[in-house]
């Protein structure tokens, strides 16, 4: 019910209502030839829609509990905000027998595919810091340019969408929530990606925009390593996620730097 609130007072508003016949003829019926992704929620085609205008559609999976749920908070969140690091959501269709959404279309696809998919090894440091800064700037608007305050809550490497120029934009707005201005954090249910999530969001259940922070932090230490953050035995037994290894490594720095003499006594 909070939620629900907050997206009234908002005065937020859909995009533009697409028919589902003109999506399904656009994508072939769904066909495999026009598939560019597959997750957990659903699938996404590519399509040619309004003269020409080459978009993404995504097609949600309706047997999960929280399809509408999500689909209601990406229509509402993806459709209002625009930045230059933020997937646009052109649109929606609610007439047919799935929930779909009209997406920006990004040619270079997730990031993840650069880091350890298909196209591991061709991102060169320039491309990635230029991934990193933009990713920043895109959380810096939700967090604190837009008119209310956005909790993305799935900031990771296949949430991250690149176009023609590497250029990347943070995309999926299923889990995001408003957070109002006049306190400290919200209590929700847990939700997001193993591995992504902030301790006190774990653990509590407190969402602000700290755990957005924590897991673009996540995301910069796979962009710079190239490895996920929950692949095992990073380093030997000692360290079993990237986590832990970057953290015990960052321990060991400051020792020596702080004491030296002891240490190579």
């Amino acid at each position: 019910m909070h939620r629900v609130i907050l997206l009234a007072q908002s005065g937020l508003q859909g995009g533009k209502c697409y028919r589902y016949q003109d999506l399904q003829l656009a994508t072939h019926n769904f066909g495999e030839e026009c598939r560019i992704g597959k997750g957990g929620f659903g699938e996404v085609f590519k399509a040619f829609i309004d003269d020409g205008n080459i978009v993404a559609v995504k097609r949600l999976n309706v047997s999960c509990g929280r399809a509408k749920i999500d689909f209601e908070n990406e229509v509402r969140l993806g459709s209002n905000v625009q930045h230059r690091n933020l997937v646009r959501l052109q649109g929606s269709s609610t007439d047919g027998p799935e929930l779909l959404l009209v997406l920006e279309y990004m040619p270079q696809g997730s990031l993840d595919k650069f880091l350890w998919g298909e196209k591991r090894g061709t991102l060169n440091w320039k491309k990635r810091y230029d991934i990193i800064l933009g990713v920043a700037r895109g959380l810096a608007h939700l967090h604190n340019e837009f008119h209310v305050k956005i909790v993305h809550r799935d900031i990771k490497s296949n949430n991250i969408l690149l176009d023609d120029d590497f250029q990347p934009k943070i995309a999926d707005f299923g889990l995001a929530r408003l957070q109002p201005d006049d306190i400290t954090h919200v209590s929700t249910r847990l939700a997001g990606t193993l591995g992504y999530l902030a301790p006190e969001y774990a653990n509590k259940g407190h969402l602000s925009k700290r755990v957005d922070t924590f897991s673009f932090g996540i995301m910069t230490l796979e962009v710079i390593s190239g490895r996920k953050c929950t692949d095992e035995n990073f380093s030997g037994p000692d360290t079993s996620h990237l986590h832990e290894h970057v953290t015990s490594n960052h321990l060991n720095l400051f020792f020596i730097n702080k004491f030296p003499s002891e240490l190579y006594i």
